[in-house]
């Protein structure tokens, strides 16, 4: 089973882990100051995969999320969220603890690819 999503260099403890992972699309943000730009990796990713990701986002400020279909994995570092992205009464438990970690609620929109 593969989920897609994508993955923010960054906010990696070791950014080794990418190697892992089948990497469909590379994009850097455009920030002008080159300190400020995102590496940001469209993968595809196993459970098991997924797991690991959740041990080594950092600590503080950081997140991901990976779906298929209409499921949706939201994964914060050691913790994870199941959605349905079509049902976002099931977002409530995942976007108040992205808050609480830090993470603007205008950055809790758990964007998907149709």
């Amino acid at each position: 089973m593969s989920y897609k999503g994508t993955i923010v260099e960054e906010s990696l403890v070791d950014n080794r882990l990418l190697n892992t992972f089948k990497i469909n699309k590379v994009r850097i943000s455009s920030a002008e100051n080159p300190e400020d730009r995102w590496h940001l990796y469209e993968v595809e990713a196993t459970p098991e995969q997924i797991d690991i990701l959740a041990t080594q986002l950092k600590p503080t400020g950081w997140y991901t999320h990976f779906w298929q279909d209409d499921d949706v994995t939201v994964v914060f570092p050691n913790k994870k969220f199941a959605i349905k992205y079509s049902d976002q009464n099931t977002w409530e438990d995942a976007i108040i603890y992205g808050k609480s970690i830090g993470i603007p609620t205008e950055q809790l929109d758990f964007k998907i690819h149709e």
